[in-house]
């Protein structure tokens, strides 16, 4: 299912430890790390689609999982030139996607890489929450800025703002790592001076 502007509908997953890390996989045979993600059957709705990626992807099941935050409305890359497929019938240029963020409510040995004949990947590991933002492949990384920075108010309120520190998200657009914020004097009495450290 591909929309008029060549866009595939697809889902993102944020799978999230309570302490505020997020679930971080290697795909098979290959060297990218990702979160989970798929594309939308034409009779699911995102929230379906999500469970079913879930437990393809991760082996988890709902009772695993709680939903704490969605993006509002479709978040758009592009592939990169090499990767469009001209040949095909109809020309996918990139994946519009909702992404949801869900606390992991399981234990680990609930995660498993292996219930599908294909695998999406072949390795995990919990990182901190920002940490993707300058490991995903570079096509991504605007559409993973655009996600965390709308899901992190969420994650705040599971595993604090120690755990998912403010950071200026501006930057991640031009390619620059991001600025966690300093607290000042001033914005811990409530007037933030907007400096970035």
């Amino acid at each position: 299912m591909i929309d008029p502007d060549g866009f595939r509908p697809n889902v993102g997953i944020v799978l999230m430890h309570p302490d505020g890390r997020v679930f971080w996989a290697r795909r098979v045979r290959r060297d990218g790390w990702q979160f989970p993600q798929g594309g939308m059957n034409t009779d699911e709705t995102p929230l379906e689609a999500m469970y079913r990626e879930l437990r393809e992807e991760t082996g988890l099941l709902p009772e695993h999982v709680a939903v704490l935050g969605a993006t509002p409305g479709w978040l758009r890359y592009r592939l990169p030139q090499r990767a469009i497929r001209r040949n095909d019938r109809i020309v996918c240029v990139g994946q519009k996607q909702v992404w949801f963020l869900l606390q992991f409510t399981g234990d680990e040995a609930h995660l498993r890489l292996d219930l599908t004949d294909k695998p999406e990947f072949d390795h995990w590991r919990w990182v901190d929450f920002w940490y993707p933002l300058e490991h995903v492949v570079m096509f991504k990384r605007g559409v993973y800025t655009s996600a965390l920075g709308h899901l992190a108010k969420y994650a705040r309120q599971v595993a604090g703002t120690q755990a998912i520190p403010q950071v200026a998200l501006e930057s991640r657009s031009r390619g620059r790592r991001p600025q966690h914020r300093r607290r000042s004097a001033e914005a811990a009495r409530g007037r933030d001076d907007g400096s970035v450290g």
